[in-house]
């Protein structure tokens, strides 16, 4: 196992400055964004700055760039002044040096910050109120107790308008390394107002004791088995991936990183060379909501909902990966830059990894007659980032194939989350996974956004179903099946959920132009495992996430529709986002679209994801239909043939 990135990895853009409109923002950008805005006299001591990234440019002005041509490069902030409870967006010019636009956001709750986090739980510990019913519950060291701030939703009291809240879930940590999650403090919460930096209210619905169990999953607690013998990856040759700043080039794809603090990891201008010609496939790809519904009603259970993005931002939740653990192989990491509380940057290491992997047979076949076997091997290129969201991690995972497919991987691990149960008790709701300790039953829900541009940005979307010919003349066997599509032509039409016994998929299609077959050029999206959320359609969750109620809705691209449960969905009380675009029901045909795919992970707890879980997958593909004349990998050098270490 060897590792390419010397010191300083992969640059960001550098501190020469931007390479290219979509580079994310460097360090000294970030200061400068900040600066600006201040000498504008808009940064009061009060001021936390939620995030300071790039403001991306329009999809012109990324077509237009090119060698020697310059362009504006923009700052986006987020901020919030909590003297006047007030949520600000600011639009910054780094290279006119003004503040282009300031902006006041009435009753938008801001994501919480990483510093607010921190000082909740500093300020809930020191509440008397607090450590008397710690006191109850025989704990005497509030210290000892991990302190989780949650978003509160819609559940507040009349008297609580207008205020910035959260919830906190608490633990005990019996010492310093243990796993708090074993021992989840029951009935006692605090509210905490954000703006105000205070405790609101402290409440407490009755003691039940502390599970008995430690749940220590680390090295020392278990015996290890013996047996394997180590795997090598070599690349004795290099990588076969070129990286220019934030640019990535392999086996005749191209496409650009981007990283934010609410989506994390970005994917933009994604296009494949075919024949020598760059063919758009994807303008901009991310994860843009991520939404854990738990289904215990109990008081305060009932409550846990997480929206990841919205709430908190997963981008500023990422890790810092490690070779051999997280990524396996000859890694390009990329370093990512963003914005504290003060808008000061800090430095998040090697939070995206590049690299390849074998991926078996890419395809084959053995010719009987002739005793001739033609077989190539795949590799894929892999794009990753993996976050810590309190007790989960989420890792998610682009792969590139040389048959010019894209899927997306997301594996779920880390710990369930946990509550106790009185002695002898169980609960229809959750899974026993240790004595008194209960996982509840959980979902989550993940909306990856695709700016589509298959061949151009002039798209249309079809449904694709197979359905069996009726037995008759035409179908004297009774063998006959055939495709079935429909043209999706407004929004209200395009909102679908899969079903697989149809084999359901949908083509984004370019009805502009066609193969060498007369047929329109497309890519076909494959739904993988998938389900529906279970709340009520009248509850809270379902309100805020109405997204999660379809698995594709279809837009027209408009620049400011980005996240699917609205801008600000923290206390929102819901229909923001795609089922406020969607009224509208706007045209969707022959146009600039962007496909939402809501992407379900149903995870009824076992005693086997304790005390901690192994990876769980959920995905979908990209695949192209049409989109070549005929096998793109078809140029794939066979196993020890001519592989080189350039693309």
């Amino acid at each position: 196992m060897t590792s390419q990135h010397a010191a300083g990895a992969a640059r960001a853009a550098g501190a020469d400055g931007a390479h290219h409109p979509l580079d994310p923002l460097t360090g000294d950008e970030i200061r400068q964004a900040v600066s600006i805005l201040a000498g504008d006299g808009r940064v009061s001591s009060a001021l936390r700055f939620v995030s300071v990234g790039l403001h991306e440019p329009a999809k012109e002005e990324v077509a237009a760039f090119g060698p020697g041509r310059g362009f504006d490069r923009k700052a986006f902030i987020v901020a919030r002044e909590p003297r006047e409870h007030m949520t600000y967006e600011a639009v910054v010019s780094l290279t006119a040096g003004a503040v282009l636009s300031w902006q006041p956001v009435p009753g938008a709750q801001t994501p919480v910050t990483l510093g607010e986090y921190a000082e909740c739980e500093r300020l809930v510990r020191a509440d008397p109120r607090f450590r008397a019913g710690l006191r109850k519950r025989g704990i005497h060291d509030p210290d000892q107790v991990q302190v989780e701030a949650w978003g509160t939703g819609t559940f507040t009291r009349e008297a609580d308008a207008g205020r910035r809240l959260v919830w906190t879930l608490c633990f005990y940590r019996a010492s310093p390394g243990d796993n708090p999650y074993a021992k989840p403090i029951h009935g006692l919460h605090a509210v905490v107002d954000l703006d105000d930096m205070s405790v609101a209210r402290v409440e407490d619905l009755g003691v039940v004791p502390l599970p008995p169990g430690t749940g220590d999953y680390t090295t020392a607690a278990s015996t290890h088995r013996a047996g394997l013998t180590p795997i090598e990856l070599r690349q004795p040759a290099g990588v076969s991936f070129q990286v220019d700043g934030w640019e990535v080039r392999w086996q005749n794809w191209r496409l650009r990183l981007g990283f934010n603090a609410r989506e994390g990891l970005v994917l933009h201008t994604i296009g494949y060379e075919d024949h020598g010609r760059l063919r758009s496939v994807i303008h901009r790809a991310s994860v843009a909501e991520l939404v854990i519904p738990y289904g215990d009603p109990r008081p305060f259970q009932g409550w846990r909902n997480a929206f990841d993005i919205g709430e908190y931002g997963i981008g500023m939740l990422a890790n810092s990966l490690e070779l051999g653990c997280d990524c396996l192989g000859q890694i390009r990491y990329f370093d990512v830059q963003l914005a504290d509380d003060r808008g000061q940057p800090y430095t998040i290491k090697n939070a995206i990894c590049l690299h390849e992997e074998d991926d078996g047979i890419l395809w084959k076949h053995f010719d009987a007659r002739l005793g001739h076997t033609e077989v190539r091997r795949s590799r894929r290129l892999v794009v990753s980032f993996i976050i810590t969201a309190g007790n989960y991690e989420y890792a998610f995972y682009w792969y590139f194939y040389q048959d010019a497919s894209i899927e997306l991987e997301i594996k779920l691990t880390g710990i369930v989350l946990t509550a106790a149960l009185p002695p002898g008790e169980t609960s229809d709701y959750g899974t026993v996974v240790a004595p008194q300790t209960l996982a509840a039953h959980h979902q989550h829900f993940f909306s990856v956004r695709l700016d589509m541009a298959v061949d151009g940005e002039r798209n249309s979307v079809l449904e694709a179903e197979t359905e069996p010919v009726p037995k008759g003349p035409g179908n004297p066997y009774g063998n006959a099946f055939r495709p079935r599509r429909t043209l999706l032509r407004s929004e209200s039409q395009a909102q679908r959920l899969i079903d697989p016994l149809t084999g359901r998929h949908w083509l984004v299609i370019n009805p502009n132009v066609v193969n060498a077959l007369g047929q329109p050029v497309g890519y076909k999206l494959v739904p993988g495992g998938n389900v529906v959320p279970f709340a009520h359609e009248d509850s809270s969750f379902i309100r805020r996430a109405a997204f999660t109620t379809r698995h594709l809705w279809v837009t027209p691209f408009a620049p400011g529709e980005r996240f699917p449960a609205g801008d600000y969905p923290s206390q929102h009380p819901g229909g923001a986002g795609l089922p406020e675009w969607a009224k509208a029901d706007r045209p969707i045909e022959n146009t600039d679209i962007v496909l939402w795919y809501t992407l379900g992970s149903h995870h009824l707890p076992r005693p086997e994801d304790w005390p901690v879980m192994p990876v769980e997958r959920a995905g979908f593909a990209l695949r192209p239909f049409g989109f070549f004349d005929t096998n793109p990998a078809l140029d794939v050098a066979p196993p020890g043939g001519n592989e080189t270490s350039g693309t």
